[in-house]
């Protein structure tokens, strides 16, 4: 198997129904914009169609838990950049961070924490990757600096705030 790529990334429009009255993206609609793109780069990238049951052995993921810190405002028809990037993973759970950036990504809009709960769709019950996804998932770690998600976020406000971009 190739190495797999370790960040993710895809390009977005904010649309006019997703926006508040200031043409600012809503803060509800960031969690849509990049959960919609790690499902996407999910498959483009892996392979892995999370709704897909069949293919999956009846399994898939639902989202225990989001930390998201808001940096800059996305505009009305702002072309966004996004990229996912696995940063944890246990065999029951995995661990991702996701970023917003402008059309270059010299300027960060959002940062997002996401941990998902591997579960059997079945018995609604959480259950163990199998030993593929486990393979998969050591291979596209990449973690990152920072302890906890408060730390992240200070750490990329602040280098895209010096124009440091960090990895």
């Amino acid at each position: 198997m190739n190495t797999p790529d370790k960040i993710l990334e895809s390009r977005a429009l904010v649309r006019f129904q997703d926006c508040d009255p200031f043409n600012h993206l809503n803060n509800a609609a960031y969690l849509n914009y990049l959960v919609n793109a790690r499902e996407d780069q999910l498959l483009a990238h892996y392979g892995i169609n999370i709704y897909d049951v069949h293919s999956l052995g009846g399994k898939s993921w639902v989202v225990s838990s989001n930390q998201i810190a808001y940096i800059r405002p996305a505009r009305l028809m702002e072309q966004i950049v996004l990229q996912s990037q696995l940063i944890g993973y246990t065999e029951s759970e995995t661990h991702v961070e996701l970023r917003m950036f402008n059309h270059d990504k010299s300027e960060l809009k959002a940062v997002m924490w996401g941990r998902y709960a591997h579960i059997d769709l079945k018995s609604q019950k959480r259950t163990t990757h199998d030993q593929t996804l486990m393979e998969l998932f050591q291979q596209a770690l990449l973690p990152v600096e920072g302890e906890n998600f408060e730390q992240r976020a200070s750490f990329l406000r602040q280098a895209y705030a010096k124009k440091s971009v960090p990895k």
